[in-house]
């Protein structure tokens, strides 16, 4: 079978660890052909990312925190070493545990900034930067969750700063599409992943969606980063704008 990604460069934000979905996206794409572009925040995520990427077989691995412009500005002239982008896959977010964990409605101002700057602002922001980049059009893409349209209990800051997201892809479609960048979400249903694990009640979640989601199981990291394939190929090349669920199904489910 051909290689869908094959002559593609990827940059992908958020490879933290093994168990993260930002490296099931890259093992994906590394199988399907694409060159790999990988970024880590800081001295305390150098090491691990460093050891992904030479797993990996990523063409490059250097620091970018996306709250900082001037790291944003680096990664411009990073990435334009390595030539044409052709995927960004944005798979960033952060809010404080004391605001999952805490009512919404006591969500600190500090906490709500903090969270929609890392979960939402960066995705405008990396997306500004390499669309210069994307010489022959491009997809963007970003990790999404139903706690953005539905309220999920101890999600909290994290569902609003979602929405936010989900929005942010709407708007940069409009704004990318005539440059033939395409840009949008995929849904994951719940997957034991580290980040995951900071929201209370995660195993509640994945024991009960077998019991609901219309596939009668949880979804995989694996199927979240095939999806992740699609729209980073030619195969998805009329989707923008959209959020694609991959949860078995769950979202479509009422009480």
């Amino acid at each position: 079978m051909p290689e869908l990604l094959a002559g593609k460069t990827a940059l992908i934000l958020g490879v933290a660890n093994k168990w993260s979905l930002a490296y099931a996206i890259a093992q994906a794409f590394r199988r399907e052909g694409a060159k790999l572009l990988l970024t880590y925040q800081g001295d305390r995520q150098k090491e691990a990312v460093t050891e992904l990427g030479s797993e990996l077989g990523a063409a490059a691995i250097f620091e970018c925190d996306v709250t900082r412009d001037e790291d944003l500005a680096k990664l411009a002239e990073t990435v334009r070493q390595h030539g044409r982008l052709d995927t960004l896959v944005h798979s960033i977010a952060f809010a404080n545990r004391e605001d999952l964990s805490r009512p919404f409605v006591e969500t600190s101002r500090a906490g709500y900034l903090l969270a929609q700057d890392v979960s939402a602002y960066s995705l405008v922001s990396a997306a500004r930067t390499v669309a210069p980049l994307m010489t022959e059009g491009g997809s963007v893409m970003t990790l999404t969750y139903l706690g953005a349209t539905r309220v999920v209990t101890n999600y909290n800051v994290m569902g609003v700063a979602k929405a936010a997201l989900e929005a942010c892809v709407r708007y940069l479609s409009s704004d990318l599409g005539p440059s033939n960048i395409r840009v949008n979400a995929i849904s994951a249903g719940p997957v034991k992943t580290v980040s995951a694990r900071g929201v209370a009640g995660l195993s509640k979640m994945l024991e009960t969606m077998p019991t609901r989601a219309p596939l009668r199981r949880n979804c995989t990291p694996e199927e979240v980063a095939d999806t992740a394939v699609f729209l980073a190929s030619d195969l998805g090349r009329g989707v923008t704008g959209n959020v694609l669920f991959v949860d078995a199904g769950y979202q479509v489910m009422g009480f």
